[in-house]
Order: C-alpha cells, then sequence, then structure tokens
C-alpha cells in the first residue's frame, strides 16, 4: 500500500476548517493507504509556547484525531517528538538546505514580520516538514495551499539528496481535494478560517458548544443581494457558507442551491447552524468519552512504536548512504 503522511500543530484549537479540509480526509485515506497522522508538537515551539498550554493541547488534537473517525487499528496517531527519527533526519536534511530556499518560504516571512528577534528553529524548520515527510517515504502528502511551497522544498530535497547519495528517497506527491479543501473565515472570505485570527467569531472550533455555533453563524457576513447561490467570484460569503452546508450535510452544491432556491439568508443560515451543530455533536461526545478513558495515552504509544519502526529503517538507510559509521 502506498503511504501518507500528514500532521496538525498543538497550537490552538482545531477549526471545522482544519476538520473539513485535513480530518474528513485523513479519515477517507486510512482505507486505501498505511497512514501516518501526527500532532507536530516540534513543529509548535519554533513560537514560544506556554508548557502547560502545550501539553492540554497535544493530547487535546490527539484525541480528536480519533474522536473525527480515525481508527487506531488502521492509521497511525501519535505525537511527533515521540518519533526520534524525525529530528535526526531533519538535521541531515538541514545541512542540504540552503539559505536562499529558507529565506523565500513565504510562511517564514508572515511570521517573522515586524519582529526584532526571530528563532532560528522558526527559519529551520521547513527541513524539518521534509524530514517529516521523507521518513516514511510517503508517496501522498495531504497538504492545503498555503503548505504547498512546503511540499515543494520536501521534493527538491529529496531529489537532492538522490541525486547526492543514491536513488532512495520517494519523491511526494500533494493531495489537495477539490471541494472543501480550503473553508474561508466567518468574517472575511477573502482569509482561510484560522485559530490565530483575533476575532473569536472568525472560527468555529470543532468543541463548540451548540449555541456558540448557532452565534457564530447567525452573525457570519454574507453578500449584498438574497438568493443563496454558489458563485465564489461575485458571492465570495455565501458561497462558503454553502461549502461548509455542503461538507457538513453530505449534500452537492448544487442539491443546497436548489433546497433554498426563492428563499433568503436569514432561513439558511438558520439550518446552516443546525447542520454544523449535528455534524460536530457526535466528535463532540467521542472526544469526551476519550478524554475521560485516557485511552489516548495508550493510542499514541502505539502508533509511535509502529512509526518508529518504519522510520529507523529510513534513517539506518540514509546514515549509510551519506556514510556514517553504523552503531
Amino acid at each position: 500500500m502506498k503511504r501518507v503522511l500528514s500532521g496538525i500543530q498543538p497550537s490552538g484549537k482545531i477549526t471545522l476548517g482544519n476538520y473539513i479540509g485535513a480530518l474528513k480526509n485523513f479519515v477517507t485515506l486510512q482505507d486505501d493507504y498505511t497512514c501516518n497522522f501526527m500532532v507536530v508538537d516540534l513543529h509548535a515551539i519554533t513560537v514560544p509556547q506556554d508548557p502547560a498550554d502545550l501539553r492540554e493541547q497535544s493530547e487535546a488534537v490527539a484525541a480528536l484525531f480519533v474522536a473525527a473517525g480515525i481508527d487506531p487499528n488502521k492509521a497511525n496517531v501519535y505525537m511527533q517528538s515521540h518519533v526520534r527519527q524525525h529530528a535526526q533526519l531533519g538535521w541531515l536534511l538541514t545541512t542540504l538546505t540552503s539559505m536562499g530556499e529558507l529565506e523565500r518560504m513565504t510562511q517564514f516571512k508572515d511570521k517573522a514580520a515586524g519582529k526584532e528577534s526571530v528563532g532560528a528553529g522558526l527559519f529551520v524548520y521547513p527541513a524539518l516538514m521534509a524530514a517529516d515527510i521523507l521518513i516514511y517515504n510517503a508517496d501522498l502528502v495531504p497538504v492545503g495551499e498555503d503548505q504547498k511551497q512546503h511540499l515543494e522544498l520536501t521534493r527538491d530535497l529529496a531529489g537532492r539528496f538522490n541525486h547526492r547519495f543514491g536513488d532512495y528517497f520517494t519523491i511526494p506527491e500533494p493531495y489537495i481535494p477539490k471541494v472543501g479543501a480550503r473553508i474561508m473565515s466567518l468574517d472575511d472570505a477573502s482569509k482561510k478560517m484560522s485559530k490565530s485570527n483575533p476575532n473569536a467569531g472568525s472560527a468555529i472550533y470543532l468543541l463548540d458548544s451548540p449555541d456558540e455555533i448557532r452565534k457564530k453563524i447567525s452573525r457570519a457576513t454574507t453578500d449584498s443581494g438574497r438568493e443563496v447561490k454558489f458563485e465564489p467570484a461575485t458571492k465570495p460569503e455565501v458561497s462558503n457558507l454553502i461549502t461548509i452546508y455542503s461538507q457538513c450535510s453530505g449534500m452537492s452544491v448544487a442539491e443546497v442551491e436548489q433546497r433554498y432556491e426563492g428563499q433568503m439568508y436569514g432561513p439558511f443560515k438558520k439550518d446552516l447552524a443546525e447542520v454544523v451543530v449535528g455534524a460536530l455533536e457526535p466528535i463532540q461526545q467521542r472526544y469526551r468519552d476519550i478524554r475521560e478513558s485516557g485511552e489516548i495515552r495508550s493510542i499514541l504509544r502505539q502508533g509511535a512504536e509502529r512509526a518508529s519502526e518504519m522510520a529507523e529503517k529510513t534513517l539506518r538507510d540514509v546514515q549509510q548512504l551519506m556514510g556514517f559509521l553504523p552503531e
């Protein structure tokens, strides 16, 4: 079976956009691929983190992976830091990465903008992200549009290694769903729904209460006019809400449009809120069960053990090819 690798940072709450754009795809992929889904805590510390918050969020994100439908018997769910080979291969790949390549990373520019001091970890972490992927020789990597540049660097580093040391690494391909891959903010459809947005009403979080969800959707920005039509160019706000409706209900965009033909935004938004509440309630209940039982620790331990077996073989092969003495 081909291999898939992806991860989510534990630096903040998981949004509905993360669920639709990432977690739902993880659940689909686990039946057809060998999957490794990790909580990327090593990436999170490229910016300052409160230790207690990092521990809590790491466990919360891992529990949401399972609550959303990832089966630990089918896919490996683990903490990035629990598989030491990620960091080891990350260093080796850093030595193959140029300063210019890292300076061109858009995410680094965005996060460093306006700051007097920026940590070196933030600068070099694209090499660690490449190691995350290549340590398993992943064939497919589910990525958002904002991560495509990092995947291109990974592909370049894999090719560079193969050229210098022998044909070893698989060149990974992006997996980007055509529909629902990018859910936009509720207050501005030109921006991705993000946990970093200072406006709390801009994002729906997976653990929001039903009343919080209803309030946020009732206040969601809409376009001028009254028709519930999917026209991203001229009606971006409503088109975003239709995408959310479609993804949470299982209906096609055309079916959503047909259901609300001749109706105004009010009834549509009211129904949308209930659709989202209905989609998230079972996830929230499963999440509470997982946290109360404490089972997530054993899931993470088992996932890390299985992932480490694959990662160790790759690391030893790479070290041998690069000329390191065996232990």
